[in-house]
Parts: structure tokens; sequence; C-alpha cells
């Protein structure tokens, strides 16, 4: 079964949406390597193509657009292979057909921490956080191996993301009051930032749709960690976004487990860092405060920059 030819990102969501034809073509390259389909789960989310085929395997399809995610995804799953202490996937078969690249998975148990986050508890959710942190550094801590061709490179992403900025979050309605701030910030960022640093691995999305937890009784802990799609290398601080946006929200024991687990003590936390992490934050690639922010009216409770970084990452 062929796979069709697809140029645009708007054509292949609506190719994977319409499982009447995209389905098929998933089970038939699934059945051409012996793995058994019997009832393919289809999810909704993320850029590509991806069904479980069972309780223990996924199929990831690439679009031949997304070929960059394909590359991504197999040198991290490679490079991180052993070296974690929660669970990622693992590959088990890689191929194409029809320029379309996939890979076959493991499946990571665990309940998906978009479904549990809120329902945990305070407890819950910083000793979550201190383990995510742990695991961040852990990631980084790993040789780059293939990934240190992956692009874009840091510097060139910096320099994008710098001179784009404004008109971004201008187009995404962040307020007037931010936007008049935002160029004193993009110029604090220029220095403050390392442009060429000793690089790490970077995913720039540890947040809730990427990780699975572990319930065992009362205790829950992070259990698994998905989507190396968009991994990157670059400076480390960057990946500390996702949690501090999505899950610390500004609840200081919740900060302050993430930068434990990290590896970073009180003293690091200072002006100059938390500015850094602010102009990182602006800076993200998938960069939407006014949406990613989970701080109850956080564009009221902040005057500047200043004030917002002091809201994200307060002081215990």
């Amino acid at each position: 079964m062929r796979l069709p030819t697809i140029n645009e990102y708007e054509s292949f969501n609506a190719w994977r949406l319409d499982t009447s034809k995209s389905l098929p073509a998933a089970i038939d390259i699934a059945r051409s390597h012996g793995f058994p389909c019997a009832a393919p789960h289809v999810f909704a989310t993320g850029s590509n193509f991806v069904i479980g085929l069972d309780d223990r395997l996924i199929l990831k399809i690439f679009p031949p657009l997304l070929r960059r995610q394909f590359v991504s995804e197999r040198a991290a799953l490679s490079e991180l292979r052993g070296r974690l202490t929660v669970a990622i996937p693992e590959i088990v078969v890689e191929g194409e057909r029809d320029g379309w690249p996939y890979l076959v998975i493991t499946r990571v148990p665990g309940v998906l921490g978009k479904e549990a986050w809120p329902q945990l508890t305070e407890p819950q959710k910083e000793r979550v956080l201190f383990e995510l942190g742990a695991t961040i550094a852990e990631v980084q801590r790993a040789p780059l191996g293939a990934l240190a061709a992956i692009e874009p490179r840091w510097d060139v992403l910096m320099r994008d993301q710098i001179a784009g900025c404004h008109a971004r979050h201008a187009r995404l309605g962040l307020a007037n009051k931010f936007l008049d701030d935002l160029d004193g910030l993009l110029r604090d960022a220029a220095a403050l930032i390392p442009m060429q640093p000793q690089p790490v691995i970077l995913t720039g999305e540890y947040i809730p749709e990427n990780l699975l937890l572990d319930f065992r009784g009362e205790d829950c802990r992070l259990g698994g960690v998905i989507d190396f799609g968009d991994v990157m290398t670059g400076w480390r601080e960057y990946d500390l976004m996702g949690p501090s946006a999505f899950m610390a929200a500004g609840h200081p024991r919740r900060v302050r487990s993430l930068f434990d687990g990290y590896g970073y003590s009180r003293t690091d936390i200072n002006f100059e860092m938390k500015r850094r992490l602010m102009a990182l934050l602006m800076l993200h690639r998938f960069s939407d405060p006014v949406r990613h922010i989970c701080i109850n009216n956080w564009q009221d409770k902040a005057d500047d920059f200043v004030q917002l970084q002091e809201l994200i990452w307060p002081g215990e």
C-alpha cells in the first residue's frame, strides 16, 4: 500500500485525521514486519502519525516534510538508551516507505502526565518535579553522538528567535506593557545567554503531554519520557522552560523542587539567572506565554519582565 505525496503540513494533517486512508497504510507497514495490529489506537495529538499497535508497541510515521524529526528521534533514542533512570521508548524497527520514514518503538507504561497532573497533591507534584529536574540533568550528561550534527545550531536559532521575537509575541497577543519592555529583555539576552555554549541534548518539551507517571498507592513517581522529535543541542537551561511554565507555575516549593532535582543550589538562583530564564522563555521555539504560563491572571499580576520573572521563579 503506497503512501501519498504530500508537501505541506495541512495536507498531511488532513490525511492522518482521515483514518479511512491513513490507518490501512499504517496496518500494512506493521504487518510487513510481522507485528500484530488487531486493535490499533490512533493518537490524535502530536505532529506525526502515531498508532498504538497493541499494549507493547507504537508505530510512528513521519511525513517527508518532517524527516528532521525522524532523524532527531532516532538519534536521541539511540544515544539515551540505557543512560536514564526513567524509561524512554526503545527502537524495535526503523524503515521507510515511499519516502516516509517510520519507527516502531516500545510503549512506555504509565499514566500520561497531561491527564494526571491536575489531580496530583502538592507533595506529589513536588516529587515529580524533583525527579524531572534530575532526569533533565541525566539527559544533559549523555554524549551528543550523532546529535552533534542536528540542526538548528544553537547560535543560529537564538539569532533567528531574537530577530523575530517582537513580531511573534505581538501576533500571539502579548499585552502591550510587555511588548514595550521586550526590547530591553532582548538586549540583555544577547549578553546573558551563551551563544557558543558547551552543548547538551535538549528536547525543548518536558511538558505533561510527554511525561508518563507511575502510581503505586499514594506514591507518584516520574516513570518515563516520550517524544524526542524536536531534540537539538545547545544551552542547558533551555529545557527548564517547559516545567517552569506548565508545571511549577509560580509555586515556590515546586520551583525549588525542580531546581533541586536539576542540581541548582539556592545561591545559583539570582537576578541574573532569572533574567536569563525569562529571556529563554520568550525565545523558545514554541514560546507562547499567553497560553503556556499556567499562572492565573499573570498578565494582571506583573507590569514588566522583572516582575514576571519573580512571579514565575519566586524565592521561598
